[in-house]
């Protein structure tokens, strides 16, 4: 995956009984990215998103604005690391 960009974000606000999952993943397929997705018990939801940095910017911005059944109130990123298939959704943490 040489070239790639991998981040890890935390996903605060309405984000979870609005379809941010299922939407975040339909916007992976869009954008070409790989990782993954899953809701948090603390209400948050939580991604890592790997691919060329231009598409992982492009999902950095659809993450700060979201489905339109939801409100997000803060993104935090940080670098992440890994190789990914595909874009999954995961299990609540």
């Amino acid at each position: 995956m040489s070239g790639n960009t991998v981040k890890h974000l935390v996903i605060h606000g309405r984000v979870q009984g609005v379809g941010y999952r299922y939407s975040m993943r339909a916007q992976a397929q869009v954008e070409g990215v790989t990782g993954w997705v899953r809701n948090r018990r603390d209400g948050t939801v939580e991604a890592m998103v790997a691919g060329e940095p231009a598409a992982v910017e492009r999902m950095l911005a659809w993450a700060r604005i979201g489905p339109a059944g939801g409100s997000v109130s803060q993104v935090v990123v940080e670098d992440g690391a890994g190789e990914f298939a595909s874009f999954e959704m995961l299990a609540t943490a």
